[in-house]
């Protein structure tokens, strides 16, 4: 299965947003990503590459982590559902409602499903509106993009959260525990480097993060 691979969500295929063309910015730092994973070490592929912008960096890594996460939960629909997973939680401890602050201002309880299914469509807005996601080469990024970026990755964050408190026996019986992993480690090097996610909003999956990253 290809890291930058794409799945289909309830028959729903997610594309790419920002598939820059060749010779672009995008491209060549896809490129770089491409091989510095394929060296198998994941701590050099997060690193900003010399001389290269670092919001550029920042955009062309939230379209690869957001595929990446829609590809993971795409294989666990059929066990991800309304009766089995009727609120978005991480263990008994967490619970994650719904607000995106446009449609839906106050947080609302829905199904790990649901809520799932309004995440990708939040990030595949900000994704395409180019005021926040520029496309052409040259155009500046919004002052609030690492904002923006934060957000996307501390809700991208509790998709894992749930697929390891709440399918990872299903994830071991379809033998892709060791994908899960490599993308969630990948993942949180990513999110570390950068400082892209509070601490406190980790805790969920603190152990396995201090076996990724020793604190």
């Amino acid at each position: 299965m290809s890291l930058f691979g794409l799945g289909s969500r309830n028959q729903r295929t997610f594309r790419p947003k920002k598939s820059a063309p060749s010779g672009s910015k995008g491209a060549q730092l896809r490129k770089h990503i491409d091989a510095t994973l394929g060296s198998g070490n994941l701590r050099e592929a997060v690193r900003l590459p010399p001389g290269e912008d670092f919001n550029e960096w920042l955009a062309v890594n939230t379209v690869d982590f957001f595929n990446q996460v829609n590809l993971l939960y795409g294989t666990l629909t059929e066990f991800c559902t309304p009766e089995i997973c009727p609120t978005m939680s991480a263990g008994p401890k967490y619970e994650y409602r719904w607000a995106d602050g446009v449609q839906i201002k106050k947080p609302i309880e829905v199904s790990a499903p649901k809520y799932v299914e309004y995440l990708m469509d939040w990030i595949e807005t900000q994704l395409d509106d180019e005021s926040i996601f520029p496309q052409k080469l040259g155009t500046p990024f919004p002052s609030n993009f690492r904002d923006v970026v934060k957000t996307i990755f501390k809700r991208l964050f509790r998709v894992y959260a749930h697929i390891y408190h709440s399918h990872f026996q299903k994830i071991v019986s379809l033998k892709e525990e060791a994908h899960l992993n490599t993308c969630f480690k990948h993942f949180i090097l990513f999110t570390c480097e950068f400082g892209l996610i509070d601490k406190k909003e980790l805790a969920p999956l603190q152990e396995l993060i201090e076996s990724i990253i020793p604190y």
